[in-house]
């Protein structure tokens, strides 16, 4: 959430801002809300003073043995009053909220302007695209060759878009997980949280998922509980309506969590295998830091996240987003894609985000600075990394002729093994 004082101050600025990002909320209904809830706000607490008037003048008649029915009777239509003012007032408030949730933060000066991803600025990569002297195959190939995966059955399970890891392609999924958790806690000073799966509608509502994306989120009816899309949004929650203190800050949390995405109106673009799943994987990363650290952290994130690319030996590239590809709450961000030989293409494998204030204003996770004073942390997360892909970028990279898979020396004492074969599983 946006601090209604700038709206309020630049009403133009906003617009602007976040037009950047493709939004065109009118934001003169926002400052209309505002305009009458502080004319509400003036007229309550006007009445108030005058009902605290009227009760003084009923005390000291009542000691003076005078006739108080008068007084006594405005008193009574004063409070009908202002009961009457504070359900406009409450109204009011509930009105501005809901458009305040619906506008989303604006992008930092850093960020490069552009409508699309041709826009992205491209900061770096490691390696080189890898070479093979054979005929490649894709994941999805290498993996029912092997046995890895059965998206068949998965399907009869669950319907299309769910994974269903067998055998060693199920071990292969435990150990990355417990590679890149070990990576981020022991190496990286992350500690460890186990968050649940479901959350309720306020934590989805701190991290921005809601109200604008609901419909890309599976629900239960009778509890009104979300499966999460990542982990970002229980870890995150961890902190709302509490005020830390600036010397616990920066706070580092890496979590393990299934994700769970319904992607309405995803329909058409790349779906086979693990490109496009409706529940996958992932490692996440949240910081909660000062103001004034925030983007220093943020380039942590990106690197604590590249140093798992770099240790499986995958080509990989880092592209800053342009204003039009930001998401909702992001004030800034960096996507890591992995190179895909089978698929002759780049994966989107983690995103590292940079909210500021946004979240935090929207969960009011607030800290106490050094000097007593009181104000919202940034909030950080990052993917690191999510499975899905990851998956798709391994077995395809370090396949070989034979049809088997040669892991990377950093899984080899998670996976028990050196070398995926047919008759792994």
């Amino acid at each position: 959430m946006l601090d209604l004082k700038i709206i309020r101050d630049n009403p133009s600025f906003i617009t602007e801002s976040i037009s950047l990002k493709g939004d065109k909320t009118d934001i003169g209904s926002i400052v209309e809300f505002d305009r009458r809830r502080r004319n509400i706000l003036e007229e309550v607490e006007s009445l108030r003073a005058l009902r605290n008037k009227v009760s003084e003048e009923i005390s000291i008649s009542k000691k003076n043995g005078e006739d108080t029915e008068d007084k006594i009777t405005d008193m009574r239509e004063l409070s009908q009053k202002i009961k009457a003012v504070e359900v406009s007032l409450r109204e009011t408030e509930s009105h501005l909220n809901e458009e305040m949730l619906r506008i989303p933060n604006i992008p930092h000066e850093s960020v490069p302007k552009g409508k699309d991803s041709s826009d992205n600025k491209f900061v770096r990569e490691w390696m080189e695209k890898p070479k093979y002297e054979f005929e490649l195959k894709d994941h999805l190939e290498l993996g029912e060759a092997l046995g890895l995966l059965d998206f068949k059955r998965a399907s009869k399970l669950s319907g299309s878009g769910f994974p269903l890891y067998m055998g060693s392609g199920a071990k292969l999924e435990r150990s990355l997980i417990n590679f890149m958790l070990d990576v981020q806690t022991e190496e990286n000073g992350y500690k460890e949280v186990f968050p649940p799966f479901l959350v309720s509608r306020e934590s989805a509502l701190t991290t921005g998922q809601l109200p604008k994306f609901e419909d890309d989120m599976y629900k239960t009816s009778l509890e009104d509980l979300f499966l999460i899309p990542t982990a970002e949004v229980p870890v995150t929650n961890i902190h709302r309506d509490e005020i830390l203190s600036a010397e616990e800050l920066p706070i580092s949390y890496a979590a393990y969590s299934a994700c769970f995405r319904r992607e309405a109106g995803s329909y058409g673009k790349d779906t086979h295998g693990f490109l496009r799943v409706h529940q996958f994987n992932k490692v996440e990363l949240v910081k909660f830091c000062e103001p004034e650290n925030s983007y220093e952290e943020l380039e942590k994130i990106v690197s604590n996240a590249e140093e798992i690319l770099k240790r499986l030996e995958l080509h990989y590239r880092v592209v800053e987003l342009s204003t039009g590809e930001l998401s909702f709450a992001a004030a800034k961000c960096y996507d890591i894609e992995v190179w895909a030989p089978g698929e002759e293409k780049y994966l989107e494998v983690s995103s590292c985000s940079n909210f500021e204030a946004f979240q935090a204003r929207r969960g009011n996770i607030r800290y106490r600075k050094s000097d007593g004073k009181i104000d919202f942390v940034h909030t950080l997360n990052g993917s690191g990394l999510a499975t899905s892909r990851l998956m798709v970028a391994l077995l395809e990279t370090h396949q070989t002729e034979e049809g088997t898979v040669h892991l990377p020396e950093a899984l080899i004492p998670y996976f028990g093994g050196s070398i995926i074969k047919n008759d792994s599983g």
